[in-house]
């Protein structure tokens, strides 16, 4: 009897639980349907802002960093934020990634000067401003031959991390020992990401710059040789595109991954093409983000740009403020805006996918299908596609590389070539920031910059760095890195090719070869 009612009793509480869950669900999506058209701008950066990334949990840090080789931390615990609580130094090149540690002890960078810094944030104070100071790294690493592109924390340990670079190399580190006996797995090309588990300690997750994203277990990618295995692969995701005109596959570069908070959905970003949604155990994509519908439904008028991913290297995440789990997913564009999409679940999901057998894909047409395969005989996989955002972000006057969804509060943040980050609100009222603005509706067009300005271009693609050249005039300077970025972005846009086509043609080549160029300046 007693156990019977216990059931029962266990039974309700569910159904109590996943009622309460869709009320939160319901109460997120009817507060964003508006999109976030209020906003602030967070000022302290000199230069491109590469890369954001909240604190684990609650979320009272911000931390920013870029081409200024400066990281700003933000707290998120003050009621009106204008200005970061402490800038740490010790970059040499531009930062491409941040992370903080299991228990935020821990701040962690990488970037284009092969350095990994650690910072210790644990002694700032509450409340505490550390505004004009400057304060070094408690650790540096220098064990990568080639810019570090990721830094990824162990899920429970402080003193453990990842780090992804250039030079081929994923890097176990552990502060705890000794720096040579840690784990070292050398790729055959570079390695563009790498994500730990957020559950499954020796679970992660690497892209690299060929395309290829792999799920990998620590215990068989380091240590001793006779444990090794498949360089620790136990899981290749599917990333090669198919269409039925053209007689090869694409494998676009993966530029960056990033698991949900419960590891049940990974996300790729890759270049030339759109977001793709994967589930864990199932190395076939489920479903691609576009941007060929505007928020309402109607189809983007042609002509008019939207989400694109062809210049710089971009950072996306998930986020669900104040659910239990990530019910969204946000990424920058080259158009400059943000872009947010509403994710159904990883079943809806997996029953709207289309699978073709190879007999059935080569004998019909598919104009319009680009689909996922492993190979040129093998079955095509067609995921959904989320054409329509939930909403856009506005507010940028260039290119959007880095977004951030706050924990608990109903707050992203965006950056990108310009020096500022923008804090966006569905609500002028917000508990961290007075007096929001209203943001413009629309996003700047290329023709609203002088972009054929000859003597602005080559001054912002061969001229000083900002932060060597502190006298430069930052308005000035900023409206040249604009000029040349939206050079990129033009020639981009100017393609005669459609981004269903696949990005196969020297015209790309020419645009991976000038973004290249620009990662001096913003990345």
């Amino acid at each position: 009897m007693h156990a019977r009612t216990r059931t029962r009793s266990n039974h309700l509480d569910t159904l109590a639980s996943n009622a309460i869950e869709r009320m939160k669900n319901d109460t997120l999506l009817r507060m964003c349907s508006n999109g976030f058209p209020f906003s602030r701008k967070l000022s302290a950066h000199k230069s491109c802002v590469n890369y954001l990334a909240f604190s684990r949990n609650d979320g009272r840090w911000l931390a920013s960093a870029g081409d200024d080789f400066r990281v700003q931390l933000w707290d998120f615990n003050q009621d009106d934020i204008q200005r970061p609580s402490q800038t740490y130094a010790g970059p040499t090149g531009n930062v491409l990634s941040l992370d903080f540690s299991a228990t935020n002890q821990y701040l962690i960078s990488g970037g284009a000067d092969n350095l990994i810094l650690r910072f210790d944030i644990s002694r700032l104070a509450s409340g505490s401003d550390g505004q004009g100071a400057s304060s070094p790294a408690q650790d540096v690493y220098i064990r990568h031959d080639d810019s570090v592109r990721s830094v990824s924390a162990h899920p429970y340990q402080d003193e453990v991390f990842l780090s992804a670079s250039e030079d081929g190399k994923i890097i176990l580190h552990d502060a705890r020992v000794d720096r040579g006996h840690q784990g070292t797995l050398q790729h055959a090309t570079e390695f563009t990401g790498v994500q730990t588990h957020p559950l499954m300690e020796h679970i992660f997750a690497t892209c690299d710059s060929h395309g290829q994203v792999c799920l990998r277990d620590t215990r068989m990618s380091f240590g001793p040789l006779s444990h090794r295995s498949n360089e620790g692969i136990v899981q290749t995701y599917n990333t090669k595109l198919s269409k039925r005109s053209l007689s090869y596959l694409s494998n676009p570069e993966s530029s960056s991954i990033v698991f949900d908070r419960d590891g049940r959905k990974l996300a790729v970003t890759m270049l030339h093409w759109f977001p793709t949604i994967y589930a864990l155990s199932d190395p076939h994509p489920l479903a691609v983000l576009t941007g060929h519908n505007n928020p309402d439904g109607t189809p983007v008028t042609p002509g008019k740009r939207t989400y694109s991913n062809s210049t710089t290297m971009k950072s996306g995440t998930f986020g669900g403020p104040g659910m239990n789990e990530d019910i969204l997913y946000g990424a920058g564009s080259d158009d400059f805006m943000g872009y947010v999409w509403k994710l159904p679940e990883l079943s809806v999901l997996s029953g709207l996918r289309q699978e073709i057998n190879p007999a059935e894909w080569f004998a019909h047409d598919w104009t319009n299908e680009c689909a996922y395969s492993e190979g040129q005989w093998s079955t095509r996989y067609v995921p959904f596609q989320i054409s329509t955002p939930l909403c856009r972000l506005n507010g940028h006057r260039s290119i959007v590389n880095a977004v951030a969804m706050h924990p608990s509060l109903l707050h992203i943040v965006t950056s990108g070539i310009e020096r500022h980050v923008i804090l966006h609100s569905p609500t002028q009222a917000s508990p961290v920031v007075h007096h929001l603005s209203e943001t413009p509706s629309e996003a700047r067009s290329l023709e609203d910059h002088d972009a054929s300005d000859p003597t602005r271009f080559l001054r912002a693609l061969i001229g000083p760095h900002p932060t060597l050249h502190e006298e430069i005039d930052e308005a000035g300077d900023e409206d040249e890195t604009i000029s040349l970025f939206d050079q990129y972005v033009s020639s981009s846009y100017r393609s005669p090719l459609s981004t269903m086509t696949i990005t196969m043609t020297t015209h790309l080549n020419i645009t991976q070869h000038l973004a290249g160029r620009g990662r001096r300046r913003c990345v």
